[in-house]
């Protein structure tokens, strides 16, 4: 029997976002196992602890039949091969991405070069959509205009973090 093809997508996922959800989904109907990687970038100031972010994430994920969700710290390509796996994908949004992931993935291939790097462009309608930018349109934005960008079930802990939408 041919061996289960096992990818990891790491990420901070703080939030996750429609455009995370999009590389994750697609990802997973490329392979028999996709492993989702919450990692600790400590140059990032989160707004969700790994613990919650796992939670989260495993709340959105849930109808992927596919799909895990773990937590890690150190670098994500020790993670890719302590799952066993040979494939790390990548989401990338166009321009903005591209330059740091492929230093990173030049950097991955000379500490194991056992792992490929697989890159998924965003998809053209949640390209723009970075965590970074929800932390920022959060406090100013409805829920209805938050749905825009994040999965329906990543509103309340954005209320619950950042307070409630302005009025009116």
């Amino acid at each position: 029997m041919a061996e289960p093809r096992l990818a990891v997508y790491t990420g901070s996922f703080d939030p996750v976002t429609w455009g995370h959800l999009d590389i994750i989904e697609r990802a997973s109907r490329l392979v028999d196992k996709l492993i989702v990687g919450i990692g600790i970038n400590v140059e990032k100031q989160a707004l969700f602890t790994p613990e919650e972010r796992l939670q989260i994430l495993r709340q959105v994920t849930a109808r992927f039949g596919n799909v895990e969700v773990a937590t890690f710290s150190g670098l994500a390509v020790g993670f890719v091969r302590q799952c066993g796996a040979r494939v790390m994908i990548r989401g990338v949004r166009p321009l903005t991405d591209i330059a740091a992931e492929f230093t990173m993935m030049m950097a991955n291939r000379r500490l194991d070069p056992q792992v490929e790097t697989v890159f998924l462009m965003a998809d053209a309608n949640v390209a723009h959509v970075s965590s970074s930018l929800i932390k920022q349109i959060a406090p100013l934005a409805s829920d209805e205009l938050l749905a825009k960008f994040v999965p329906p079930e990543v509103i309340p802990w954005l209320r619950a973090r950042l307070g409630p939408p302005p009025p009116g």
